[in-house]
Parts: structure tokens; sequence; C-alpha cells
């Protein structure tokens, strides 16, 4: 198993709101991997546990909500462990606009 790719996603929505925003967009957590989709998801607590197909690989990712922040974690498999630069760029670049 490669690093897991951890980033947190600043934002001033609270909790609820950003629940409610990711709840809606589940579907765009996929796009940060070429040709992913999500394939399962569920929540405990505050904390969203889902899993993204993409390249052949399965993704086991996570998001926890705080006040004023999202933590992200991707755990990449081995293969995709080569890109987890790029996928860590583009969570950082593209995480905020999951939260609008």
């Amino acid at each position: 198993m490669a690093e897991p790719v951890s980033v947190d996603i600043p934002h001033k929505l609270g909790r609820e709101a950003v629940r409610a925003r990711i709840e809606g967009g589940i579907g765009k957590l996929a796009d940060l991997f070429p040709g992913g989709s999500v394939t399962e998801h569920h929540w405990e607590g505050d904390t969203l546990s889902f899993t993204v197909s993409a390249m052949g690989q399965r993704v086991a990712s996570r998001l926890e909500l705080f006040d004023d922040r999202v933590h992200a974690v991707v755990d990449l498999p081995p293969f995709l462990g080569l890109f987890a630069d790029k996928i860590r760029a583009k969570l950082q670049k593209d995480g905020p606009s999951l939260l609008r």
C-alpha cells in the first residue's frame, strides 16, 4: 500500500452545510480520478467512507468533517501511488469546489 494522501480543505460553512453539499455532490468525488466512479459510500458520524473505482483499481477514501475544514484521506493502491503528488495537487485545487 502506498502512503495515503492527506489534505485539509478549509471552509466557513459549518459541519451541517458541508455534509449537505458533499451528499448532494457525491458523484463529483470520483472526478478526482481519471475515469473514476464512486462504487460505495456510507457515513459513520461525521466521517464519510467511500470507494472509488479508477483505472481498474479500488481506492478507499474518507472525509472527516470539522467546523472549519474537511480532512480528506485517500488510500492509494501501489499502482496509483505513482500519481500521489498529482492526486494531492488536484484535491487541493479542486477540493474547495466540491463544497460549493
